[in-house]
């Protein structure tokens, strides 16, 4: 059996706020989060979970369900790296890393939100590599050790830990956090076994996002002119260098890391836990429509999230992850009504819209407005990228088809 534990701390201050105990045990993981008494008093103190309320602890989470993300609560999972920076971190430090050592040896600067971790001298941990998060300039070297990487070729164990380090939360893609000036932006790579031009087209659709009335972060492409162009995504949870806390949907809802979920279900928590709950419900409404419109293939609960915006509210955060399935998939990871189908339908939005408390008027009026845009800026969006002629026809499928026509007529 082996215990662990870390002060647990907010922003750039390091303002106190709990103390996280992890224990692993054979195959089992646990943990139990407590918040310090003077953050229960602090004018500014709020749960870092909603469900994680201030008046209540010891808070416990456990992979007695089978899955080990489960170990920790949801809050934390969000500052953990995902599929690809868990394999970098197994290849640079070991198999049997824990739940825990997934937390920890993730740079503390690159980490999603605004939690901190500190040792029992209250010195923050920082990772494996202090300061390891690369410079934009550094990103042609960077895409070549991922390559390497992805290639199972030999890498430096300073390279690859350099690689762990700024790997960051979320995905199973190949990324890297990037420092460009005073601001973070995520770099995600073009995979070596990727067939289609995948990080061009997330950069198209998040423009045709934001053309179409959602709020999305600034996206860029590097190294355009290569054949392995990067995708930048610059990092919403940051704002002129302050961290912003951060909580995907799952956490939001409770869920464990297996559960799927709906949007109706997001819907209530804004309801309860929103700053201006209408104004998200429209934003949630017009991004399902959107998400239907161009076959997202990856609308699950982790990927879509809320920023904290004091007093105990919170935001729907900035769109993201948006990748447009060209095998023209039916399926929403997230369904649209709780207890309903995951069909990806237009129709079903459509008599969903009260959920969202707007009108059927209103609702017909986003279909169609996005769905104009689609259809008149879908190919300029992916001409501007550099995705043309054939590998254009190819996506023509996720842009162009039956639920595009139903909410042209709706």
């Amino acid at each position: 059996m082996s215990d662990r534990s870390a002060r647990v701390a907010l922003g750039q201050s390091l303002t106190p706020v709990g103390h996280l105990r992890f224990t692993k045990t054979g195959p089992r993981q646990f943990s139990s989060f407590s918040y310090d008494a003077a953050w229960r008093e602090y004018p500014r103190g709020f749960a870092i979970q909603p469900d994680l309320a201030l008046d209540g602890g010891p808070y416990h989470a456990s992979s007695a369900g089978g899955d080990t993300r489960d170990a920790l609560a949801g809050v934390f999972m969000d500052a953990a790296p995902e599929s690809w920076g868990r394999r970098l971190l197994e290849r640079a430090y070991g198999a049997g890393l824990c739940e825990f050592d997934f937390l920890t040896l993730s740079d503390d600067h690159a980490r999603q939100g605004a939690l901190r971790f500190l040792d029992a001298d209250g010195k923050i941990i920082r990772g494996g590599t202090p300061d390891s998060v690369p410079r934009l300039i550094d990103l042609e070297a960077l895409t070549a050790i991922a390559r390497a990487y992805e290639q199972a070729k030999d890498i430096s164990l300073e390279d690859l830990r350099a690689l762990a380090g700024a790997g960051g939360s979320g995905g199973a893609r190949p990324k890297a956090n990037v420092q460009d000036g005073d601001a973070l932006w995520l770099a995600k790579f073009t995979s070596v076994f990727d067939q289609q031009p995948v990080e061009r087209v997330e950069v198209a659709t998040l423009t045709l996002a934001r053309a179409c009335g959602i709020r999305a972060p600034d996206v860029r492409l590097e190294l355009a002119a290569t054949p392995f162009p990067v995708a930048l995504i610059r990092r919403f949870d940051r704002r002129d260098g302050a961290r912003i806390p951060y909580i995907s949907a799952r956490t939001a809802l409770g869920k464990s890391a297996s559960e799927l979920g709906a949007y109706t279900e997001i819907v209530d928590f804004m309801r309860a836990f929103a700053a201006d709950p209408e104004a998200d419900f429209r934003e949630l409404y017009r991004r399902l429509i959107f998400t239907i419109l161009v076959s997202n293939k990856d609308d699950h609960l982790k990927n879509h999230g809320f920023l904290y915006v004091g007093m105990g509210r919170w935001r729907l955060s900035p769109v993201f992850d948006v990748n447009p399935a060209t095998d023209r998939t039916a399926h929403l990871e997230t369904a649209i009504v709780e207890g309903g189908p995951h069909d990806r339908s237009i129709r079903l939005a459509f008599e969903a819209c009260g959920f969202f408390e707007i009108t059927k008027t209103e609702a017909r009026e986003i279909i169609r407005q996005v769905a104009t845009l689609i259809r008149g800026a879908w190919r300029d969006a992916l001409l501007s990228v550099g995705v043309s002629g054939s590998l254009a026809r190819d996506y023509e499928p996720a842009f162009a088809h039956e639920e595009l026509d139903a909410a042209l007529t709706i």
